[in-house]
């Protein structure tokens, strides 16, 4: 299953200059979700999107310029748990406290702001 994993993780989308792919990363809000596409925000990703209803991101890159496995450890650096590996607990650990994915959701006392919501 190792093996698996490694070539999900590190083969692109067939083409030259543009390629797309999509993954899962763990998340449950608008907040995350702004936080997910600001980490792939670098060059050569041209387009992110991330749902909260699949948990899965979309993604448009050169793939002369990045490589699937460098845009998992971005968003495992902004503390977001991939389907190719963990944020560390130091990462997870700055996100904010409703952002918590790894935690039972708490409903009692939880106050909204802008771009979050949760189900």
């Amino acid at each position: 299953m190792g093996v698996l994993l490694f070539v999900l993780c590190t083969l692109p989308a067939l083409g030259q200059n543009r390629a797309e792919t999509q993954f899962t990363v763990q998340g449950v809000c608008g907040m995350c979700k702004e936080r997910i596409e600001t980490a792939l925000d670098v060059k050569g990703v041209i387009r992110a999107e991330w749902s909260e209803e699949t948990h899965k991101v979309f993604v448009v890159y050169n793939p002369k310029k990045i490589e699937i496995a460098e845009m998992h450890r971005l968003v495992q650096n902004a503390g977001h748990d991939t389907d190719c590996g963990k944020a560390s607990d130091e990462a997870y650990a700055k996100v904010h406290g409703c952002c918590k994915y790894r935690e039972e959701p708490e409903h009692d006392g939880h106050g909204s702001h802008d771009g979050h919501g949760h189900h």
